[in-house]
């Protein structure tokens, strides 16, 4: 397979100058023929049309968490000191709000009124009329409860561990692989998500709100005609059964926070999930010979007499400067989260002078997730001056581009070049950055852990761009003291080394001999391989704290080409395991072996 793969990845970069299409049909045309001498090697198939996805499709359905457990009758809940006996769905409820009551999240007063509201409409009637408001609701022995149970699992024997470890295991067997055109595929996420509370990020105006119990009437299943229909649990039956082959997802339903549709998907290292990624990644890289026109074009509409045309121009340029996303239309409920086209004229403030800099617009907003942006950017002279057009005669809550939409400016773009949307740009410019930040930040005389801190800084650089944030995590001034600890205790060693090193070389200068010249020599290298292990302890502490408050995995996940990464590995010998996990290498997995040190995006 790995030869396979290295001829193919030959043939790409040979290949590389034609358009897409002709490239992907090639490699299509290669993988057909692959298939006949390898015929267990699913990525040598080629797809069967442009819109069929596969030709038969087997799998068990999705795992249903289990059924809700009632607490012992020595656990209660209070309610204004009384101990009150809750019906079963009432409680399960109250368990979900217990367990979360040392986080942050029960705090607040948004979270508190959603999870009331909820949790009251779940009750019966005599509990309505009994429980009216939460500050009166002791939840502390049910939480006590479940601390318990969790410091019993943590106190497992090895036995029982193993007997865990020997179900999920079985669990897997049975419903995390499906048959895709006769091989066995691995699936993503085949247990359904359990019911609880919502937590969103930031401040989102949906937490705290009662996350339902999925059951089998609310599941949509698809599969091929000829497979054997998975069994919904007993006494219940699925939604709908479907035989759509243009589609990949193995089952679908609507979960009711947003009432958005969510998925059972094949695992990232699929066939499938590989060729999109692959074909996501080419698209990036097709738009390097059509970048220099792009901002040629989007600079010529700053001037044009048509006030959408000019508001096209600079959301582009924000988009291909700052990798903003394009923003989508929201319904009223929704979080306030904009992107470029939904920004409104109170997310930009103008300054014609700031900090030493000109014409610098500074944008503050809640982007994708409740996570907030926060930027200052000098922009050129035509877009401050149009941005002044834009906001004149508007309120604060008017749109700062009135004329545009998210589908109008992907239209726009993929007239540009085909397949081009703001996502594209986005992946673009990080995998770019990426590319050129590992080139600036990495020597070949660096250590492995130099190079290693090298490569976070690129991917930060990008996860920055992206701004791709995060909470400082709980463990991290725990983990930072005790790393600090063993910064110090090294040192004391290395303090401790030196002193002995003194003595025996003074030892051997008053008497030399060979047991004492030996004993100078081993003490010399016990000096150098505790310097060496401080310097190590120093690195980790510096990316620890550099990427405290930055989430590196999105970016390097979503956005960044894996060829640039494996490519860099080999390169300057750095184990592929050191940037990829093993989830990580198994979604990359076709990027891992196509790629040569010479590949550059």
């Amino acid at each position: 397979m790995k030869t396979c793969l290295r001829f193919i990845s030959r043939f790409i970069y040979i290949s590389a100058e034609r358009n897409k299409a002709t490239l992907v049909s090639s490699v299509r045309h290669y993988y057909a023929g692959a298939a006949k001498t390898l015929s267990d090697c699913r990525w040598e198939e080629g797809k069967l049309s442009d819109t069929q996805k596969w030709s038969s499709l087997e799998h068990k359905g999705p795992y249903f968490p289990p059924e809700y457990e009632p607490l012992p009758d020595n656990v209660c809940f209070c309610y204004d000191g009384q101990p009150v006996k809750l019906s079963p769905a009432t409680e399960e409820i109250a368990t979900f709000y217990a367990k979360m009551l040392d986080h942050e999240y029960t705090t607040k007063e948004v979270f508190q009124k959603n999870f009331f509201t909820d949790w009251t409409e779940e009750m019966t009637e005599d509990e309505r009329e009994m429980i009216t408001t939460l500050s009166k609701c002791d939840f502390s022995q049910i939480h006590k409860y479940f601390v318990d149970k969790s410091e019993e699992r943590k106190n497992m024997t090895k036995e029982e561990k193993q007997v865990l470890k020997d179900e999920a295991k079985q669990l897997m067997e049975e419903y995390g692989y499906c048959l895709l055109d006769g091989h066995r595929e691995k699936i993503g996420n085949f247990k359904l998500e359990p019911p609880g509370l919502f937590r969103g990020r930031g401040e989102h105006p949906k937490m705290g709100k009662l996350k339902k119990r999925i059951q089998p009437e609310n599941v949509i299943i698809n599969c091929s005609r000829e497979s054997k229909i998975p069994k919904p649990p007993a006494g219940h039956r699925w939604k709908r059964i479907q035989h759509d082959n243009t589609v990949t997802w193995l089952a679908s339903w609507l979960e009711n926070i947003h009432g958005r549709p969510k998925y059972i998907m094949l695992n990232p290292s699929s066939k499938l999930k590989g060729e999109k990624d692959w074909q996501k990644y080419e698209t990036a890289r097709q738009l390097k010979k059509s970048v220099k026109s792009i901002r040629k074009q989007y600079r010529r509409d700053w001037k044009s007499r048509e006030m959408k045309t000019r508001q096209r121009g600079v959301a582009i340029y924000f988009i291909d400067k700052l990798a903003l996303r394009a923003g989508n239309e929201k319904d009223d409920e929704s979080a306030d989260t904009v992107g470029c086209c939904s920004l409104r004229v109170e997310h930009i403030t103008l300054h014609r002078r700031l900090d030493g800099q000109e014409h610098v617009v500074e944008f503050d907003f809640l982007g994708k997730d409740c996570i907030r942006y926060y930027n200052k950017v000098p922009v050129e002279k035509q877009v401050f001056k149009n941005l002044k057009l834009f906001i004149k005669y508007k309120d604060p809550e008017d749109d700062l581009f009135d004329r545009i939409t998210t589908i109008n400016l992907n239209k726009a773009l993929n007239e540009c070049m085909p397949g081009l949307t703001a996502k594209v740009f986005r992946t673009f410019n990080a995998s770019t950055t990426l590319q050129d930040q590992l080139s600036k930040l990495t020597t070949e005389d660096m250590t492995l852990e130099e190079k290693i801190l090298s490569y976070n800084r690129a991917n930060r650089a990008v996860a920055i761009l992206c701004n791709h944030q995060r909470a400082a995590p709980k463990t991290f001034e725990k983990s930072m003291q005790l790393l600090q600890e063993k910064i110090q205790k090294k040192k004391e060693q290395i303090d401790e080394a030196k002193k002995e090193l003194k003595e025996v070389k003074k030892a051997h200068k008053d008497a030399p001999s060979d047991k004492s010249k030996k004993l100078v020599e081993k003490k010399e290298k016990a000096v150098q391989r505790l310097s060496e292990q401080l310097k190590k302890l120093q690195l980790q502490e510096t990316d620890r704290e550099e990427n405290k408050v930055i989430a590196l995995g999105t970016s390097k996940l979503n956005y960044l080409d894996p060829r640039i990464s494996v490519a860099w590995c080999k390169k300057h010998k750095v184990p592929i395991e050191k940037i990829y996990n093993k989830t990580q290498r198994d979604k990359f997995a076709w990027a891992i072996d196509m790629t040569d040190e010479n590949f550059h995006f």
